[in-house]
């Protein structure tokens, strides 16, 4: 039996990806992950897939003196994941992203257990910059991203089967929408204050012709009696909620930006843009906009007006939706777990 071990955490955008892939891992092949007390910790349990904890710190970004500690912080975290690793042997080290997967991925090099890497976004992260000076390979979302990675390689991105929409009829049903078309708004898996601050100003013009499916985060339910509104704190299975949605207002994450693509559903981008972030969402979308596949707007414009205005643009707009139809996004399942099991069988990739 080969052991992959998977990593990357402190967001779903790393999380999810990796449970979708060791979910659909092969006869022969188990799965464990290594990740810290954050998002990951809550899914693995909840998927009963066997979980090591260890700390990993987090640059903070435009904060120098946040940052002195973190070396420090970083080496005690590569002796967790060294003693987790000797310990485990896993086959392989999956690492999809973000500060939890550095540890583990530095571990592995003293090691010698082979690495495989995921960037999703098109412009790789510290964590994917770095690990890939070592990895076997860097499978990549986009195939302009897999040309800036030393032994990169565009595979599409990994996929939840959970994504994909289902019978849109028994959704209705089961969010109580009626036969109008229905507007999905989220942001991701914690929600997003502006996005639901801005819906919520403009919620009773909107429900005066669409249905408004509010995934807003858990902790954000608002207590509201608008005909046509539907809260969920969170949605267990998102296709659901897809196959309901005529148009979609979302953050420009790698994931669900895929997942509205694959499913053939228009998009107003709201990219998440601030001192904390890398702008990575902002270059999602910019690259969707460009190829006429969605909408942005930027936050710095978002309020209820604009939001609105934007949503009725997009309901209407038929070129969008031409193009969406011709467009042939591919999922990277297979090719990613082909190459998992390659590189775990014979430590290198062909």
């Amino acid at each position: 039996m080969k052991k992959i071990m998977f990593c990357g955490g402190g967001s779903a955008g790393h999380v999810m990806p990796n449970i979708a892939l060791a979910n659909e891992l092969s006869h022969g092949y188990t799965a464990e992950y290594m990740g810290t007390d954050g998002i990951e910790y809550a899914v693995c349990r909840a998927e009963g897939i066997k979980f090591f904890m260890l700390s990993a710190p987090k640059l903070t970004r435009g904060k120098i003196a946040a940052n002195l500690s973190v070396p420090c912080k970083l080496q005690r975290s590569v002796r967790e994941a060294r003693e987790i690793l000797s310990r485990e042997m896993p086959d392989l080290l999956f690492c999809k992203g973000g500060y939890a997967s550095l540890p583990p991925a530095l571990a592995a090099k003293k090691l010698h257990i082979p690495v495989i890497a995921h960037e999703s976004d098109l412009t790789p992260g510290l964590a994917n910059k770095i690990i890939s000076r070592f990895a076997a390979i860097t499978l990549t979302s986009f195939p302009e991203t897999a040309e800036k990675i030393k032994n990169g390689r565009y595979s599409g991105p990994p996929v939840r089967r959970q994504a994909m929409a289902g019978g849109r009829t028994r959704a209705r049903e089961k969010f109580g929408l009626d036969e109008r078309p229905t507007v999905l708004v989220y942001g991701g898996g914690s929600g997003s204050r502006a996005i639901n601050e801005a819906l919520r100003g403009t919620l009773k013009k909107l429900c005066e012709e669409y249905n408004v499916l509010h995934i807003c985060g858990r902790g954000n339910l608002l207590n509201a009696n608008i005909y046509g509104y539907v809260q969920r704190e969170f949605v267990e299975n998102i296709g659901e909620a897809y196959a309901c949605a005529d148009c979609a207002v979302a953050r420009a994450g790698s994931g669900s930006a895929f997942e509205l693509l694959i499913n053939g559903i228009p998009a107003l981008f709201v990219p998440l843009e601030n001192g904390a972030t890398r702008g990575d969402q902002v270059k999602n979308a910019e690259y969707f906009e460009k190829r006429g596949l969605c909408r942005v707007l930027r936050e710095r414009r978002l309020d209820p007006d604009t939001l609105r205005e934007n949503i009725l643009e997009l309901m209407k707009d038929g070129s969008i939706r031409s193009t969406l139809a011709a467009y042939e996004p591919s999922c990277g399942n297979r090719r990613i777990l082909a190459e998992i099991e390659r590189v775990a069988l014979h430590g290198k990739t062909l």
